[in-house]
C-alpha cells in the first residue's frame, strides 16, 4: 500500500541571480529548543563543523547572522533566525490540511489502481490535534485505505447528508451553548445518525507569553487596541466564538482584526507567536505547542457523525477499534487541553446532545 506525504518547500532568490534553500531551518529549531549549537548539529545528525559553515552560508546570504554565540551561555537565535524559524511554522501551519487533503486524494487513486487494500471509511473533518493522531493511527494498519479530509464542521455535515462521505466530526458546545451551536446545523440532521464518542476539547483565547496586555477575557477584545487573529468563516473555532460574543452582549465589530483569519488552530498560534497579533482563539494544545498562554471560555465535544446503516460496515468495526485502543487513548490523553470523552462508545444524537446540554460549559 502507497503512502504519500507532501511537505512544503521554498526556496530565497537574491536579486544577482543567487538562490538559498532553507535546509538549515531544522537547526535553527534544535538551536530554538536546546540552546547550545553542539547539540543541536547532534540532534539533527549533523558534524558541528557542517552546522557552523551551513550557518556561515546563510549569513553570507543574508548580511545577517542568524544565531548568536555567548561564552558560557551557549546558543540563542538572532532576530533573523526567530523571524526565518516562524515564517517556517507558519507556512506549514497553514497548509497543512490542504497538503493533507491532497495526500490523500491522491493515495486513494493510486491504490485503487494498485489494489492494494481494502475501501477504508471516507472521513470528513475539520483539522485539529485529535483528527490528525487519529488519521495517523489509522494508517497504521496497511490493510484498509482510510479517507480523511479536512473540513469545516458545516462542510462535513452537508457531505454525510449527501452520502459523499460516511464519518463526519461535530463539535458541540457542553452546556447551553451547545443547543444553540445544534440549532445552526438542524437542516442536516438525520433521526437515523448516530454519535461516535471521541474527545472533550478546550477553546479560549490564545496570547503572548506573561500576557503583557493584562488580558482576563473576552471583554478585553473590545478595547480597540488589541490586534486579534479570528478562524475562517464556516468553521466550528469561529462559531463557538460568536456565541461567546453573544452570550457576553460583545459586538464583534469592536474588535480589531475580527476578520484577520487564519485556517488551522496552529496558523493561529503562530500568528500570534510571531508578534503579528496580540489575541487568537483556538485550542489549548494549539497555543501550548508555540509556548504561548492560554485563558479557557468553553469546553466542547468533538465527536463523529454517522448513519445508523454505517455501523454494519466492516471498516466501521475497525475505526470503533482503533477509538477504544488503550495505547492510542494514551496519546490523545498527552495533547494539552484534551480529555477523553469514552471514546468509541456510539450513541443516539438526541441521547448524547441532552448529556452534553446538562455539564458545565468550563
Amino acid at each position: 500500500m502507497i503512502r504519500i506525504d507532501i511537505q512544503p518547500r521554498w526556496r530565497f532568490h537574491q536579486r544577482d541571480g543567487s538562490s538559498l534553500d532553507p535546509q538549515g531551518l531544522e537547526l535553527l529549531q534544535a538551536v530554538h529548543d536546546t540552546g547550545k549549537l553542539t547539540e543541536a548539529a547532534a540532534r539533527v545528525g549533523y558534524s558541528y563543523r557542517h552546522a557552523w559553515n551551513l550557518l556561515g552560508k546563510w549569513q553570507a546570504f543574508f548580511g545577517s547572522p542568524l544565531i548568536e554565540l555567548e561564552r558560557g551561555k551557549g546558543a540563542r537565535l538572532a532576530p533573523l533566525g526567530e523571524k526565518l524559524l516562524w515564517a517556517d511554522q507558519r507556512i506549514r501551519a497553514r497548509l497543512s490540511p490542504q497538503l493533507d487533503n491532497l495526500a490523500s486524494e491522491l493515495e486513494l487513486e493510486l491504490n485503487r489502481v494498485l489494489q492494494a487494500s481494502n475501501p477504508g471509511l471516507r472521513i470528513h473533518a475539520s483539522h485539529g490535534f485529535a483528527v490528525a493522531a487519529l488519521r495517523e493511527w489509522l494508517e497504521r494498519d496497511p490493510s484498509w485505505q482510510w479517507e480523511v479530509q479536512f473540513r469545516s464542521g458545516s462542510e462535513a455535515m452537508i457531505a454525510l447528508q449527501r452520502h459523499d462521505c460516511e464519518v463526519a466530526g461535530l463539535h458541540v458546545p457542553a452546556g447551553p451553548l451547545g443547543t444553540l451551536s445544534m440549532n445552526r446545523i438542524q437542516p442536516w440532521l438525520r433521526p437515523d445518525q448516530r454519535v461516535i464518542t471521541f474527545v472533550v476539547r478546550t477553546q479560549g483565547l490564545m496570547l503572548a507569553p506573561g500576557n503583557p496586555h493584562g488580558v482576563r477575557g473576552l471583554a478585553d477584545l473590545a478595547r480597540g487596541e488589541l490586534r486579534f487573529v479570528n478562524r475562517e468563516p464556516g468553521s466550528g473555532t469561529r462559531l463557538l466564538l460568536q456565541d461567546l460574543l453573544q452570550q457576553g452582549g460583545l459586538d464583534s465589530a469592536t474588535i480589531k482584526g475580527f476578520h484577520n483569519e487564519e485556517f488551522t488552530h496552529a496558523a493561529v498560534a503562530a500568528f500570534v507567536a510571531s508578534g503579528m497579533a496580540d489575541v487568537g482563539f483556538g485550542v489549548e494544545a494549539a497555543a501550548r505547542q508555540f509556548g504561548l498562554d492560554f485563558i479557557p471560555m468553553a469546553r466542547e465535544h468533538y465527536c463523529l457523525l454517522c448513519r445508523e446503516d454505517s455501523l454494519e460496515l466492516p471498516a466501521m468495526a475497525a475505526l470503533l477499534r482503533v477509538l477504544q485502543n488503550p495505547e492510542f487513548q494514551a496519546r490523545i490523553g498527552q495533547l494539552p487541553g484534551y480529555a477523553l470523552s469514552r471514546p468509541g462508545e456510539v450513541l443516539p444524537l438526541t441521547q448524547a446532545l441532552e448529556q452534553w446540554g446538562r455539564e458545565s460549559p468550563l
